[in-house]
């Protein structure tokens, strides 16, 4: 029998002065696998993305004012809009860049099986 191993290619992106936006949507595209010639909607086919330097980001303390996501419990009233800057500085910029490649995605089944091939270091 033939010994295949499959060759798992991954992206490196250095985080180093680089603008929140830029970062999150390139390394969105190398998830979706647009940068590939087999790439299909409906199929994961993507790459595995390494975000490296997360805390060398280039963000102005203004951006992070303007940044909001939520968060919602489920139960009536329980929608939590949190700022930038609280999540800056409780889960550290590596929450906001992976925040910003998940809204990146596109809304499917196939988003968690992307975001599992995301990788983000300090």
């Amino acid at each position: 029998m033939k010994n295949t191993k499959k060759t798992i290619s991954a992206k490196i992106i250095d985080a180093q002065n680089r603008a929140l936006g830029r970062l999150a949507s390139e390394a969105a595209v190398s998830l979706m696998g647009k940068t590939k010639a087999s790439f299909e909607r409906n199929k994961y086919c993507g790459i595995h993305v390494k975000v490296i330097n997360a805390m060398k980001l280039r963000i102005t303390a203004k951006k992070l004012e303007s940044i909001y996501h939520t968060r919602y419990s489920g139960i009536p009233g329980g929608l939590h809009i949190i700022k930038g800057t609280e999540t800056a500085l409780t889960k550290g910029l590596k929450e906001l860049i992976r925040l910003a490649i998940y809204q990146m995605l596109p809304a499917n089944k196939l988003r968690k099986k992307m975001m599992k091939n995301l990788a983000i270091t300090d």
